[in-house]
């Protein structure tokens, strides 16, 4: 079974693609059956073929809707829901179907189809920028640039409104040209959204969704009291860009041992509140651009004084982090308010320093926003990345969906545990749902309100058939997933993924064989950040090791108390190493990272496909000499030689690393001399090849080029399987490859470690 082209077809992967029968046999599985899947996972044929007309669903409470895996009675023009088993009878629009002429959502490779609603949104997607003023002169102006730049990026229909704050947080009107006004919210004051509404004068003028309304282009009257702080971008861009191109440096003074006063908590809940009020239950992106921590009013993450450091990982878990349990509080009963109303908050830091990104994780986690970590404003990843957002697809449309929901259906053998993934609860208790809890669950919809062709989902399930149920003979559980969201053009769409996969009888090495080690790896690597956010560290890797255990006890083959008899069948043989790595990673040590760090690693890891998953959890290395073409190697110390050039990528940084020999011929400037062209394209070609990988990588990753013993060979040691350490030398000399300074274990002696315990029955 080619795993990939599954994935092109219905963006999907599962961690078993034959199930266990029962509830008995899917425990024994260790691995839970649960998938990856990227609802709007671009497909060439849902721009060739759109489907303009409403989907034909089962009747109520099922709703399911019509797929290939139907049965149909031709004759009587019936079809009987796999799910529930009723008979429903076809629209009357389908009385020429037979054989055939079948419509596309019964083809079988329409497993994943999509609907064009006829819906349109009332109100287009709306942009607002909350812009920190407490900037350096120079990092401003870069971020005053950059947003203008982007205002070309936007569709001329989307709305756009605009926030500063520093000592004060400033609402800028942006209906009036001739005389630019700004509302002032004092920067230590929290306020409720009652307050901000009668402040902006916005009380009993709001835009309900559900009134009557033209194309996306066409806005409500104008007469809504909301129009003066949000604009069509073609009516106000040059209101806009002068605004932002006048933008002073916040004017409070700041002395030399303090902190600038920025009060981002209360710039956040006035952008909440003016949003809610005006528009509820419509597609929006609170855009945050951070330069530093909050030190005052609401949201506070460290104080002005700074001998004050902000806080770090120790204090948090001893507990002695004096502003955190409020901050996050405060932050998560924003993220509700943003939720309920399906708007999106995006947060950008350009500081070297920490903005407190662990206590506003919440925001950006539950709405499917954007974080992005970069030093300043001026640096490329920042520049980069935020223009990567409005990127185009081939219709001219951004590629980002607003207020969407995730439904997910199960034949009766199936429960759904939950989703672990960039969403919140939609509170569904449907008869989908299971009695195991993973990640977000209780529920079989999720709300989410931003999403991407790249916003991928792990989804949990649970089999729930008790040994003694009678199976038929290739019997199959379905699993359907319906994905309704507002695409950018304004278009209410349903993208519709039916899958079935066969179960497999009791003891059969079918199960065994339909392992996806990859997808597997990266699904428990979702549940065990998501126990790391809950639980202590060595509790995690507790966990992670028994599980590992569990599984080689159950699928290895070997003689009791024989560890050298260990063998694991090919697709189960890589999945130690990923656990291995994963347990180093920076997913789950947090040691030599800050909380703002790890708290964006482990966003990112919840937002990415399996692919992308793994050159986190495991960096892809390779190796470029003189006499060999560029070639993966292994993750390991030995592949350090002083002749050669290291390519690693880590999905987070791209690093080039000379070896020692390479390094000074560089330095001694042979490749500008004449004879020595070879060794000028061996410089050039990792090059090459890290812009290649540049190209389509969101957030752009940090690149470095370093040489062997620099400073900056630690990001390339820090990630290789220390086989050769500073204990390793022996009589014959110093082995292969650069030593380590590491008490790490090798992935060698952990592999030792793994058969000795698998083969004594210990777990």
């Amino acid at each position: 079974m080619n795993f990939d082209e599954i994935e092109e077809q219905d963006g999907i992967r599962f961690s078993w693609n034959a199930w266990p029968s029962s509830r008995i046999e899917a425990t024994k599985a260790v691995v839970p059956i649960a998938c990856l899947y990227t609802p709007l996972k671009e497909r060439e044929d849902f721009v060739e073929t759109p489907i303009w007309y409403e989907p034909v669903t089962c009747k109520a409470p099922c709703r399911a809707v019509l797929n290939p895996y139907c049965q149909i009675d031709f004759r009587s023009k019936v079809w009987v829901c796999p799910f529930c088993l009723q008979r429903n009878p076809f629209p009357h629009h389908y009385k020429d179907l037979s054989n055939t002429n079948l419509p596309a959502e019964l083809l079988p490779k329409y497993t994943t189809i999509e609907y064009n609603l006829n819906r349109v949104a009332q109100v287009p997607p709306i942009f607002f920028f909350v812009v920190d003023t407490c900037l350096e002169q120079e990092d401003l102006d870069a971020l005053k640039s950059t947003i203008i730049a982007s205002l070309s990026l936007l569709p001329p229909y989307a709305w756009v409104g605009l926030i500063t704050f520093g000592t004060m947080t400033q609402v800028h009107e942006l209906g009036f040209a001739s005389c630019p006004k700004s509302f002032v919210f004092r920067g230590t004051k929290e306020f409720t959204g009652k307050q901000i509404q009668d402040m902006l004068g916005l009380s009993g003028g709001t835009v309900r969704p559900g009134l009557p309304h033209g194309a996306p282009g066409k806005t409500p009257a104008m007469t809504a009291p909301a129009n003066r702080f949000f604009v069509p971008i073609k009516d106000c861009e040059f209101v806009l860009t002068s605004i932002l191109e006048n933008l002073q440096k916040d004017p409070w003074p700041v002395t030399l041992n303090k902190r600038p006063e920025r009060c981002t908590g209360v710039a956040l809940s006035v952008a909440i509140g003016l949003l809610e009020a005006s528009f509820p239950n419509t597609g929006a992106r609170v855009m945050l651009f951070s330069g530093g921590p909050a030190t005052e009013g609401p949201g506070m993450v460290v104080s002005t004084e700074l001998r004050e450091p902000i806080r770090s990982h120790n204090e948090i878990e001893k507990e002695t982090a004096r502003h955190y349990k409020r901050a996050v509080k405060f932050y998560e009963s924003l993220s509700k308010r943003a939720t309920a109303n399906g708007h999106t908050i995006d947060i950008f830091a350009g500081c070297l320093d920490q903005i407190g990104l662990l206590e506003m994780k919440s925001m950006v986690n539950t709405t499917g926003g954007f974080m992005i970590l970069s030093d300043s404003f001026n640096a490329a990843i920042f520049k980069q990345s935020f223009h990567h957002l409005f990127q185009k697809d081939s219709q001219g449309h951004l590629q980002m969906g607003f207020n969407a929901t995730l439904d997910v259906q199960t034949s009766r053998e199936l429960k759904v545990s939950g989703l672990i993934g960039h969403a919140t609860s939609g509170n569904k208790k449907s008869t989908y749902v299971g009695e195991t809890e993973i990640g977000i669950g209780n529920t079989s919809s999720w709300k989410i309100c931003s999403i991407t062709p790249k916003t991928t989902h792990g989804i949990y399930f649970e089999v729930v058939n008790q040994p003694n149920a009678q199976f038929q003979p290739g019997s199959r559980g379905l699993i359907q997933f319906s994905t309704h969201y507002q695409h950018s053009s304004g278009q209410f769409r349903l993208r519709v993924t039916t899958i079935a996969r066969n179960f497999a009888e009791g003891q059969s090495p079918e199960t065994a064989n339909s392992f996806d080690q990859e997808t597997a790896a990266v699904l428990m690597s979702r549940i065990a950040v998501f126990k790391g956010e809950i639980d202590d560290g060595p509790d995690v890797l507790r966990w992670l090791d028994r599980m590992l255990i569990r599984l080689c006890q159950r699928f290895a083959d070997y003689r009791k108390d024989d560890p050298h008899s260990f063998r694991l069948s090919e697709n189960l043989s890589i999945y130690p190493q990923f656990m291995f790595h994963l347990r180093r990673s920076q997913f789950l040590q947090v040691f030599n990272n800050s909380p703002d760090e790890t708290a964006f690693y482990r966003h990112a890891l919840n937002r990415e496909n399996v692919d992308n998953s793994l050159i986190m959890i495991q960096p892809t290395l390779t190796s470029y000499g003189f006499d060999i073409p560029p070639q993966p190697v292994l993750l390991d110390s030995v592949s350090i030689k002083p002749d050669c050039i290291l390519l690693l990528d880590t999905f987070f940084h791209l690093l080039i690393f000379h070896g020692e020999t390479i390094a000074q011929w560089r330095l001694a400037g042979y490749q500008d001399q004449e004879g020595y062209e070879n060794f000028k394209q061996l410089l050039e070609a990792p090059i090459l090849d890290a812009q290649d990988l540049l190209i389509d990588r969101f957030p752009v990753p940090r690149y470095i080029v370093c040489d062997q013993g620099g400073s900056q060979a630690r990001f390339l040691l820090s990630k290789l399987n220390p086989s050769t350490t500073h204990k390793s030398n022996t009589p014959y000399g110093t082995p292969q490859g650069t030593a380590i300074f590491t008490e790490d274990v090798s992935l060698q002696q952990f592999m030792e470690h793994l058969k000795k315990l698998a083969v004594s029955g210990a777990s």
